[in-house]
């Protein structure tokens, strides 16, 4: 995939659109110094845990300043890509995408990490390739009960029959194919299903700017939205993918099952969990 070097801006007026203007600027040429394997591909991790696997494998790497984000260029396994620590939530994962793709030139944005677990039948340490995931906090209120909508949209204004993003079926075809043949780690003791290899699974994902600690909430969103994980960011991610046409893909380990104890299974599983994340990862940037 082929995509030349840019920065957008739409001629902001001011000093401040200019310091912007000069910011994107420098940034892109930061990057673009010492590249030679192609337009790089984003990715990004929401917390520390999850950045530092990908790290410790950056060759080359070198640091993008940017407000308090954490943004490194470098080469993953051959490839050009740009790791950014978002933070945590929807607002600061689509101000990292936006980055990435508007001012940096990525043609690609893949968001890896650790996510709560909504199916019964997955475990701590199974990882999730999301084929759709959706804002499960978007929508509107009417007598009393809230109803999950489209991002941007309303029943009256500007109605959809479309709810989430979803992943570019071929794109998603040629993932499945990658990865039919991966192996990953065996769980760990501490989890329920101690023993047996990690496996991968692909499904809905949902995203909100909530940290889940509720069985009971999880089990409705698990009949409702038929979804295997919930996380904070890949809805966002998607959206603002999908915005400027370029593919994208959400991954992520369960580093806990969203009920009463997913506080506790986040801080225990996070950077353990998170490497098999990262390792599903590197196994599919070949296909951006």
């Amino acid at each position: 995939m082929s995509r030349a070097w840019y920065v957008r801006c739409s001629q902001p007026s001011g000093l401040i659109g200019e310091r912007i203007c000069c910011q994107a600027a420098h940034l892109a040429r930061h990057v673009v110094s010492g590249s030679h394997c192609g337009v790089p591909i984003g990715v990004i991790c929401p917390v520390p845990e999850e950045l530092a696997h990908l790290r410790a494998a950056l060759s080359n790497p070198r640091p993008i300043p940017l407000a308090h984000h954490h943004l490194t260029a470098g080469h993953l396994d051959g490839h050009a890509v740009i790791l950014a620590g978002s933070g945590m939530g929807k607002v600061n994962s689509a101000v990292v995408a936006t980055v990435l793709i508007g001012h940096l030139g990525c043609a690609a944005l893949v968001l890896s990490g650790v996510a709560g677990g909504l199916d019964p039948t997955m475990a701590i340490g199974d990882v999730i390739v999301a084929d759709r995931v959706i804002q499960h906090d978007a929508g509107l209120i009417e007598n009393g009960r809230f109803q999950t909508y489209q991002p941007g949209h309303l029943p009256f204004i500007n109605p959809t029959d479309q709810l989430g993003f979803e992943v570019n079926a071929e794109l998603m075809a040629r993932v499945r194919e990658c990865l039919s043949q991966v192996a990953l780690p065996t769980l760990s003791s501490t989890t329920a299903a101690a023993g047996r290899s990690s496996r991968v699974a692909y499904g809905t994902i949902l995203s909100g700017d909530q940290f889940l600690h509720c069985g009971d909430t999880r089990d409705r969103w698990r009949r409702e939205f038929g979804a295997l994980a919930v996380e904070m960011e890949g809805g966002s991610v998607a959206q603002v993918a999908e915005a400027f046409a370029v593919p994208w893909l959400v991954i992520r380990a369960l580093s806990d099952l969203a009920g009463q104890d997913s506080g506790l299974d986040f801080v225990t599983f996070v950077s353990e969990k998170a490497a098999s994340s990262a390792a599903v990862l590197r196994r599919v940037i070949p296909l951006l």
